[in-house]
């Protein structure tokens, strides 16, 4: 029998691009922002800010993000049971590429090679489940897609909505419970 595959995004679900650019924002600005000024929005979004989206092109931006908490062991507790895959659109970030790869060899070394897709379109993978912050992948995605809570998708309601790796791995037991 084959096992059931989990597509899981990087940034904003496992690696936290939040305190990067909470950090950019206040060496440009001079100011930290509060939660309540960058919830239900990206923080390039705030003030004209979008100057700092591209940040996200420099060789680097991507190799020192935080692991988001609980992540490591929840990944290493759901390969027990299936088949995981590390799920980040890249295309767009040419310069990303290495600096994802090397991240999660140093914070996942656990997961293969093979189980790393770095793609442009979402809607060519193939799997029963998706850990995503972005709705609009969610949307175009054939299996189950779990919305996971960032800062811009606050809003957003048509998705089963995981707010931490503690209700990823309550959702999981609960499934495969059944």
């Amino acid at each position: 029998m084959m096992r059931k595959r989990i597509a899981i995004d990087m940034d904003e679900v496992i690696a936290d691009v939040t305190p990067k650019f909470l950090d950019l924002y206040e060496d440009r600005y001079g100011k930290r922002l509060k939660r309540e000024e960058y919830w239900g929005k990206k923080i390039y979004q705030i003030n004209g800010a979008v100057e700092l989206r591209e940040t996200l092109q420099d060789k680097g931006f991507f190799a020192d993000l935080p692991v988001i908490p609980e992540s490591q062991e929840g990944i290493r507790e759901l390969m027990e049971h299936y088949d995981v895959f590390i799920t980040t659109a890249a295309m767009e970030f040419r310069s990303s590429f290495e600096d994802k790869y090397d991240w999660l060899k140093v914070h996942f070394p656990f997961i293969h090679w093979k189980n790393i897709v770095f793609c442009g379109d979402k809607s060519i993978l193939r799997a029963e489940y998706m850990i995503d912050d972005h709705a609009k992948n969610l949307r175009t995605f054939q299996g189950k897609g779990l919305l996971y809570t960032a800062t811009h998708n606050i809003h957003e309601t048509e998705f089963t909505r995981v707010n931490n790796w503690a209700e990823v791995m309550a959702f999981f037991r609960k499934e495969l419970a059944v």
